[in-house]
């Protein structure tokens, strides 16, 4: 008989949904935080307090004196644990990334793009058309020497002694060599997502626009295929949304409209090998394999056997 501890099941369906649910978010955290050594005590107070400033949310309107009675009382930890989260100093916003913010209008204005679409090489210097005055246009407080080199370091941008020009090496901003910067590329990007999402799961699920597409039965040749038309596709949704996204930007401005919000849209992809589940008669027989399907609807994908198959699910996130 086991002496570890087991966790107490859920009773309701719906409770035994949302943990099968975070089982599958926290498993690549674990996984993550394993690979890089981070341990798990680290994991269990980010997550107590992520658990107390989910309650303050809950109960914003509490009375200062009540206020850690209550949060103690709906997480479930000890009064002792909420009071030295509560007054432990808040983590600061990461600083915005002006490197991103250069390489996004160099791949997506037209002022700085060839006939072609592609970005040009810029001369180094000089008041129009080059690297400065692009630099210039996101900001004056950094130099623009300054954001060459992080672009430079980080292996986006690279320059040519000769002709004293600039130039992209890569079409999409992936930071190599930057374990820091990819990492909290990593918890900005899908904690937005994640956090749409829940959004949506809390409310009546029109918050945010949230849909994929799910499909096996493929080959390692299809997928690359598929890697192609995935990155082209990106490529237009990121050239067509940057200078919409500017414009509006510059509208508010000129408008005075309060400028409060926020945006993150993305595009990802993730690919497994799997095992294809087959019948004595199916192996004997291939010809009655079942044929790949399409299907649409929430959850579609996980209500259906594990077939090939591709399925559309579609939830307004």
């Amino acid at each position: 008989m086991s002496s570890e501890p087991q966790a107490a099941a859920p009773e309701a369906p719906e409770q035994q949904a949302l943990a099968d649910a975070l089982a599958a978010v926290l498993e690549p955290l674990a996984r993550l935080a394993v690979t890089r050594g981070l341990p798990y005590a680290v994991l269990e107070d980010l997550a107590k307090s992520a658990f107390v400033r989910a309650a303050h949310r809950a109960h914003p309107d509490l009375p200062e004196h009540r206020r850690v009675s209550r949060i103690s009382t709906t997480t479930g930890l000890s009064r002792r644990e909420v009071t030295r989260i509560v007054q432990a100093p808040e983590r600061s916003a990461p600083p915005r990334s002006l490197a991103s913010d250069v390489f996004a209008r160099w791949m997506t204005a037209d002022e700085w793009r060839d006939a072609r679409g592609k970005p040009r090489a810029l001369p180094r210097q000089g008041e129009r058309g080059s690297f400065e005055a692009l630099a210039h246009s996101i900001t004056r407080d950094v130099h623009p020497r300054s954001l060459l080199e992080e672009l430079v370091r980080l292996g986006l941008a690279s320059v040519n002694a000769e002709t004293d020009e600039v130039s992209l090496v890569l079409d999409a901003f992936v930071p190599r060599g930057d374990a820091v910067r990819m990492v909290r590329f990593l918890g900005e990007n899908v904690g937005d997502h994640l956090a749409g999402a829940v959004a949506n799961v809390l409310g009546d699920g029109t918050q945010h626009f949230e849909q994929a597409v799910f499909a096996d039965g493929l080959s390692e040749q299809s997928m690359a295929e598929f890697r192609s038309l995935v990155k082209a596709q990106w490529q237009s949704l990121r050239e067509a949304m940057v200078p919409a996204l500017q414009a509006l930007i510059d509208a508010d401005r000129r408008t005075g409209r309060p400028q409060d919000q926020r945006l993150r849209i993305g595009l990802y992809t993730y690919q497994q090998a799997q095992a294809v589940e087959e019948s004595p008669e199916e192996q004997q027989h291939p010809a009655r394999r079942p044929r790949s399907t399409v299907a649409s609807g929430t959850g579609a994908a996980n209500s259906l056997p594990r077939r090939r198959r591709a399925t559309g699910q579609t939830r307004k996130s």
